[in-house]
């Protein structure tokens, strides 16, 4: 089993984020659960790398060719993938990975979490996505989304597949148990797309 970790490749400010994400790569190893993540050796990015591969666990790293400079890309993981653009790089992590989870991070950072959920929620996978909200980052995250739901532009059920947890230990559980909601936000009279995840790279 793999998770998919979307993170930022700053470190932000406070200690409290490089140790977030340390103890989550450690969490992933301890379970025997292998990581996914953006390719990068700086930021959070790196730390959680660093963390899974320092506990014996596994490491895919996924990059774009044109950041594999700017980001820095990890030179010590299980398997780095250069891919060609930002688009094949997240097609590439959500297919290699059984689920997402989003540390702090950026304008990135979100747009990763924000396809992944959105996928789950047209039924293009039944995998779980979920926040490590360390040190309260994404509170107002989540009150803008329970104020999507009252405005209506948001349903209980979708809203209900995004976990949102502190600890990493919590996260991790919470997945082990996920079950993908019975609806997807496709109406009767709608024909879902074709997923536009590609087929798993040759190993």
């Amino acid at each position: 089993m793999r998770l998919c970790v979307f993170c930022g490749s700053s470190p932000g400010n406070g200690e409290q984020f490089l140790a977030a994400a340390r103890g989550l790569g450690r969490a992933l190893a301890e379970r025997g659960i292998g990581l996914v993540y953006g390719g990068a050796s700086v930021g959070c990015m790196g730390a959680v790398a660093d963390a899974v591969l320092q506990s014996g666990g596994e490491v895919v790293g996924v990059i774009p060719r044109v950041l594999v400079e700017r980001e820095i890309a990890h030179p010590g993981l299980s398997d780095l993938r250069i891919v060609q653009t930002l688009h094949e790089r997240k097609a590439v992590m959500a297919e290699l990975s059984d689920g997402f989870i989003a540390l702090p991070g950026g304008a990135g950072t979100l747009d990763e979490l924000f396809e992944a959920w959105t996928w789950g929620q047209l039924g293009l996978h039944g995998k779980p996505v979920g926040l490590l909200n360390v040190a309260g980052y994404y509170d107002a995250l989540a009150a803008f989304l329970d104020h999507a739901l009252a405005a209506g532009f948001l349903n209980a059920e979708h809203r209900g597949m995004l976990a949102i947890e502190s600890e990493p230990q919590a996260l991790l559980t919470r997945f082990a148990a996920y079950q993908p909601p019975t609806r997807s936000k496709w109406t009767a009279s709608l024909k879902p797309l074709a997923p536009e995840i590609p087929p798993r790279p040759a190993s």
